[in-house]
């Protein structure tokens, strides 16, 4: 943090010899051991010295997406934090900038303070110690050995800051005192020297520019600071210079007015006489002041006896005293009535429960009561029924006694006829039968004839797609013949000449690379599979030299490419040296690489690639460590050199010419029949669609062919199905026409063989039967209205206590409005009351205070009576003061 203008003149002049400690965050990779989350803070033994500034320990509470964190202790010296991504260590950095008082925008990890307060919590807190030592310490007797800064961050934004000395004592929370304290220290948190995040260090690290490179220099050596301070005290010098020379020359005009001023006053002629006047005028000054103090004095008399004789307020008191005594009888009188009626109220409540339930009990058993009765009387009513059938059956027999020969012939005539109706609903039975068998057979047959359907349709797609895809490769290709960007898609052309176009223009600072399938050859094209399945998506990928060329190729590629279905873009530095893999070991961009896998027989994909470029090479190391994967044409011995014993040295993987991946623990077959990019023989290959072509076309008549017989198959078995459907419900028909015919000779042939005695009989049983059921509905009926009148009473009962506590409840509801009205009043006198005993307080505090007053006044106006005095024994007033001294009396 630069120092501030008020205070470069004095902190010029002074220095101070102080140890600044350093910190470097490490990021470790992303693979690491998953046990060691957790990051460490490794620091040296902390030396008995005198320094101050340093950073003793942070704490972290609620801190970005950290609940606790800390308390980290750090070394005097040189401190190094380590650990995984996500770890913290970067949350450590940020919480030092924003703990010791700087900017959200410093950190370059949030716009706003609110960015660092944990998701679903209000506050964030931090809490740096910072020693405070030696002869240079901060304000040594207020502070003591250490300083504690506490900043908590609210999610609204706002921040707040606390300065405690080594005991914990609040010492202040101004932004002021933290500013001084970061002076006294000089640290600063904007200077790189002091604080280098990742961004700026990228920044600083990808710059190309002298004067970028020349301002962060300056600006990390305070050089920039200087500049400004020094410039100001310019300003400041020639400011102060000329405010001098126009002091100065008014400075003449005055002293030119002061000699003309002392010169009259020396040339004034009765001087000695208005000296003699003077003394007089102060001698009868005296005696004013003497005759005002007596003045001041009987007013204020005045104004204490009015004061006394002011009974106006203890008035006011003890009528607001009267009447909060009247407003709480009134209160205590509601209150009473209030738990009279709520006494009266629980007490029906009880009953009024006591009644719900017995409503209840009496209820049901009159609904049951209810039941039986209506029971009976439907008992009644079907055996009046059955008795009325029986006599009409008893006059029917009794008329057929009279029949002569001719009914018996008619009655064997019914018998056969019976007979017959009975062997046709037999065989009309027999036929239903076999009609549903042979629904169901067709339905089901109905059901797989759609299944097959359903998968000839399903095969015909999935052949469709494959033709569609086989015809586009062959459009593909047939295009690269005379283009050989247009493998890569048929846009990558018109891509590439934007790029030519964009590069023209300025627009990149490197012109970008790509395709990278586009810009190596193969040694040996058998072996294109194999390096394809390799490579995988880095065949389309483009490589820039920057992340602002990366911008610009994004942005053309949103020209030619939907979203989501982009080519990849590689961003690293170009070189026009290919790396040095053949040594122990090499860097680039802060990741160690070993060196190339080498086997006597087998070559890796390094090996077997011609790039156009440098660049390619090492993005294909950076990207997929070519030199570390060797190319093994068998299977077997690929199994057995990467699996059956220990791999080649540096060697991770392999490939075989079908593409199938091995590592030392497990194998991967590929689905790549053949390459796609990287292929050579291009007349070949388009032979082949032409043969895969021919053969889908062929699939697709045959398919078609089946969809159309399958079809006409399902349309006769629907035709089929309807046909059987409406003859199995003509069959139904006539089969309940049939049994009706059957039921009807039945009940013929009963009627007229029944014994006319057994249906006397019956009829008699049955009369007997109906008066005992009619005595039965009787008993019921007056059981029925028991119930009915004690249940009715019991209404009438609950009913009356339900209507009392709706009164109760509509007694109590204007008491209870009165009881609050009355409390707000009362309160509302109390608060007057506290008002009126605080002003009578303050009016007897004043009377008090005047009468203090009072006497200290008398005791004035005494000394000031003989000062007068013994001026006058001391000297004889003249004439004129005499006359002065009566006026005033």
């Amino acid at each position: 943090m630069s120092k501030r203008k008020g205070k470069v003149i004095t902190e010029a002049t002074t220095f101070k010899s102080r140890k600044v400690a350093a910190a470097s965050i490490e990021h470790t990779p992303d693979d690491a051991n998953p046990s060691h989350q957790g990051i460490c803070s490794k620091a040296f033994a902390q030396f008995s010295t005198g320094d101050i500034g340093l950073i003793e320990s942070i704490t972290l509470k609620n801190f970005m997406c950290h609940h606790s964190f800390g308390p980290f202790q750090f070394g005097p010296n040189v401190n190094f934090i380590v650990g995984h991504n996500g770890s913290g260590k970067s949350a450590i950095l940020t919480a030092l900038i924003v703990g010791l008082g700087g900017k959200a925008t410093v950190t370059n990890r949030g716009m706003s303070l609110k960015d660092f307060v944990k998701t679903n919590e209000n506050t964030a807190d931090i809490t740096v110690k910072l020693r405070n030592r030696g002869p240079d310490a901060y304000k040594k007797d207020v502070y003591g050995d250490s300083i504690t800064i506490e900043h908590r961050l609210s999610s609204d934004g706002c921040r707040t800051c606390r300065l405690k000395s080594k005991s914990g004592h609040l010492v202040s929370n101004k932004k002021e005192e933290l500013t001084g304290i970061l002076d006294h220290f000089n640290i600063q948190l904007d200077n790189p020297v002091s604080i280098l995040s990742q961004e700026m260090s990228k920044q600083f690290l990808h710059s190309k520019s002298e004067t970028d490179k020349y301002k962060f220099f300056m600006k990390a050596t305070l050089l920039e600071q200087m500049k400004r301070d020094y410039i100001h005290i310019k300003h400041t010098k020639m400011v102060t210079r000329e405010q001098v020379e126009r002091q100065e020359e008014c400075l003449k005009d005055l002293k030119q007015e002061f000699l003309q001023k002392k010169e009259r006053y020396e040339n004034v002629a009765s001087f000695s006489d208005m000296k003699v006047v003077l003394e007089n005028l102060k001698k009868a000054m005296v005696w004013c002041l003497v005759s005002e103090k007596e003045q001041l004095l009987k007013q204020l008399k005045e104004d204490i006896e009015k004061e006394e004789n002011n009974y106006k307020p203890k008035d006011n008191l003890q009528l607001c005293q009267t009447k909060i005594i009247q407003l709480e009888k009134k209160l205590q009188c509601i209150k009473s009535k209030i738990d009279t009626l709520r006494e009266e109220q629980e007490s029906l409540s009880e009953d009024n429960v006591k009644l719900k339930e017995q409503v209840k009990i009496i209820s049901k058993a009159h609904k049951d009561q209810e039941v039986i009765y209506f029971r009976a009387l439907n008992k009644l009513k079907q055996s009046e029924q059955e008795q009325n059938l029986l006599q009409e059956k008893l006059n029917k027999a009794k008329a057929s006694k009279s029949l002569n020969s001719e009914g018996d012939s008619e009655y064997t005539k019914r018998q056969k006829s019976l007979s017959n109706l009975k062997e046709q609903l037999a065989e009309l039975e027999n036929k239903c039968t076999h009609l549903n068998q042979d629904i169901k057979n067709k339905h089901q047959a109905l059901l797989k004839g759609k299944e097959e359907l359903d998968k000839l349709r399903l095969e015909e797609r999935n052949v469709q797609a494959s033709y569609e895809s086989k015809l586009k490769r062959k459009n593909q290709l047939l295009a690269s013949r005379s283009n050989k960007l247009k493998r890569f898609g048929d846009q990558v052309p018109d891509m590439m000449s934007a790029i030519s176009e964009a590069y023209a223009t300025g627009r990149f600072l490197k012109r970008p690379v790509g395709p990278i399938g586009a810009c190596i050859s193969l040694k040996d094209p058998s072996l294109a599979v194999a390096v394809e399945c390799c490579l995988r998506s880095f065949v389309k990928a483009f490589c820039c030299d920057n992340y602002k060329d990366e911008a610009v190729l994004q942005e053309l590629m949103t020209r030619f490419y939907p979203k989501g279905n982009r080519p990849q873009i590689i961003v690293s530095p170009f070189s026009d040296k290919p790396y040095n893999i053949h040594g122990s070991m090499f860097c680039f961009h802060s990741v160690l690489f070993h060196r190339k896998a080498y086997h006597p027989e087998y070559p890796s994909v390094m090996d077997i690639i011609t790039a156009t470029s440098p660049v390619i090479i090492n993005c294909l190391i950076d990207m997929r460590g070519i030199e570390s994967i060797l190319i093994i044409k068998e299977k077997d011995k690929a199994r057995r050199v990467m699996q059956h014993c220990r791999p080649p040295k540096n060697c991770r993987e392999a490939f075989t010419v079908e593409g199938d991946q091995v590592y030392p623990n497990r194998y991967y077959t590929s689905d790549f029949s053949m390459a796609r990019y990287l292929g050579g023989d291009i007349e070949t290959e388009i032979s082949m669609l032409d043969s895969d072509l021919e053969n889908y076309q062929a699939q697709l008549s045959r398919f078609q062919l089946q969809v159309n017989s399958v079809t006409e198959d399902i349309v006769n078995m629907e035709s089929n199905l309807n046909n059987t459907i409406l003859t199995m419900k003509a069959t139904l028909a006539s089969v309940n026409h049939v049994k009706a015919a059957i039921t009807d000779l039945v009940t013929a042939s009963e009627e007229q063989i029944n014994d006319i005695s057994s249906l006397e009989e019956v009829a008699q049983e049955n009369q007997q039967k109906i008066e005992a059921e009619k005595q039965s509905v009787q008993e019921a009926k007056a059981e029925l209205d028991k119930q009915r009148k004690m249940a009715e009473d019991s209404d009438s009962k609950y009913s009356s206590v339900r209507d009392r506590i709706d009164q109760l409840l509509e007694e109590i509801e204007p008491l209870k409005d009165e009881q609050l009205k009355l409390e707000t009043e009362c309160a509302k006198h109390e608060r007057n009351l506290k008002i009126l005993e605080n002003k009578v307080k303050a009016h007897d505090d004043n009377i008090e205070g005047m009468k203090n007053e009072l006497a200290q006044r008398e005791e004035e106006l005494q000394g000031v009576r003989r000062g007068p005095r013994s001026l006058q024994r001391e000297n004889q007033p003249s004439k004129r003061f005499a006359e002065v001294h009566r006026s005033s009396g």
